[in-house]
């Protein structure tokens, strides 16, 4: 039998994208035929070859509402021309092309939410951009053929609202021999992700200036890069500051191995990060590295079953560094959560989630 064809759309650059690149390499070895459409930047390298076809679009428009426009109405075109297959769309950024393009070709779709879009702290505060991705929402998510998201709090939010089924398929990463290099000196904190708003990181800057002996590493950019980069040289904290930039996904467990303690610590801004389950922290855990996370309910979940890092209440500055030295201080206590995560990393792994994913898709669109 012809392999079965599935197109995902996101609008990122492909490389980076440690969930599609899973996703898309699961399916492609169980026999789909997967093609991962994604967007063409100045910056972007080249993708790199894998077992699924990767397409780059090309746009003028950088950010803002003319990029989503002129995104979508390429990918929508793109997807009217391409043989008959599922079309999946990765978040709300994409879902109009990707619906317009099945409704015509009359072909199913599928929704994969990465993220509460509509709640995320860019849309927060300005309530007409808001009132659009939710109205975009409403209107195309029930209309798919079947959607799945990262955590179970959202998918009962996502199926109260929308009355749709929702799958939970964790942003867990693959059970793997870690590489064996030694910790860095001095100590080092580590957040890997995205430079952007309500990610807790210029409150981690100031809580910096009291902490001796300490390194931060930043693995990531975004929208608050140069702000971020800024604020530490304000600070005179350039010798304990280190920007890492992009990293590819292959490169960061030999650098989240080398750190003491992962960092994932966000503002309270927008239901999208309260209720959020961010890939670091399956990173982190893999690699053996107690983190330092926020008392939201999938965090909380999460390490009452496992207790694999500290969860704070604030992003205060004395909260942070009162978090930071418990840890540093406290070897016994560390090497438990590190203990726990070696445990934990037997279950929280996409061999055992990867089976999810082909079971969804397999029932609703089989070989």
């Amino acid at each position: 039998m012809e392999n079965r064809l599935i197109y995902f759309a996101v609008t990122n650059d492909l490389s980076y994208d440690q969930r599609m690149i899973r996703s898309c390499k699961t399916l492609a070895t169980a026999g789909y035929q997967v093609k991962l459409i994604g967007r063409l930047k100045n910056t972007s390298l080249p993708t790199k070859q894998r077992s699924f076809e990767q397409v780059r679009l090309s746009c003028y428009f950088q950010k803002g509402k003319l990029f989503y426009l002129e995104y979508n109405l390429r990918l929508l075109f793109f997807l009217l021309f391409q043989k008959a297959g599922l079309m999946v769309a990765v978040d709300l950024d994409t879902l109009w092309a990707v619906s317009w393009a099945a409704r015509l070709r009359r072909l199913p779709h599928a929704y994969d939410a990465h993220e509460y879009f509509s709640e995320v702290p860019e849309v927060v505060g300005r309530p007409k951009v808001q009132q659009f991705w939710e109205w975009t929402a409403r209107r195309l998510v029930p209309k798919t053929v079947f959607s799945y998201t990262v955590c179970e709090s959202l998918a009962k939010i996502f199926q109260q609202k929308y009355h749709k089924p929702f799958t939970c398929i964790r942003n867990v990463p693959h059970q793997k021999a870690y590489p064996e290099v030694g910790k860095a000196e001095p100590p080092v904190l580590l957040y890997q992700g995205a430079l952007n708003e309500g990610r807790g990181l210029p409150e981690l800057l100031t809580a910096l200036q009291s902490m001796e002996d300490i390194e931060l590493w930043l693995a990531g950019e975004g929208d608050c890069s140069n702000a971020l980069r800024e604020q530490s040289k304000a600070l005179k904290l350039d010798e304990k500051v280190r920007f890492l930039g992009y990293v590819l996904p292959e490169d960061l467990p030999r650098l989240t191995r080398r750190a003491t303690i992962g960092l994932n610590l966000l503002e309270n801004k927008g239901l999208n990060y309260y209720y959020s389950l961010a890939n670091k922290t399956f990173d982190y855990i893999m690699a053996e590295v107690p983190a330092i996370h926020m008392n939201f309910p999938e965090y909380r979940l999460l390490n009452e079953e496992f207790q694999t890092g500290l969860l704070i209440e604030d992003l205060e500055a004395d909260t942070i560094v009162q978090a930071v030295r418990s840890l540093l201080e406290d070897p016994s206590t560390y090497q438990r959560l590190k203990n726990n995560c070696r445990k934990a990393k037997a279950v929280l792994n996409w061999s055992q989630e990867s089976e999810k994913l082909l079971a969804l898709f397999q029932k609703n669109y089989p070989l």
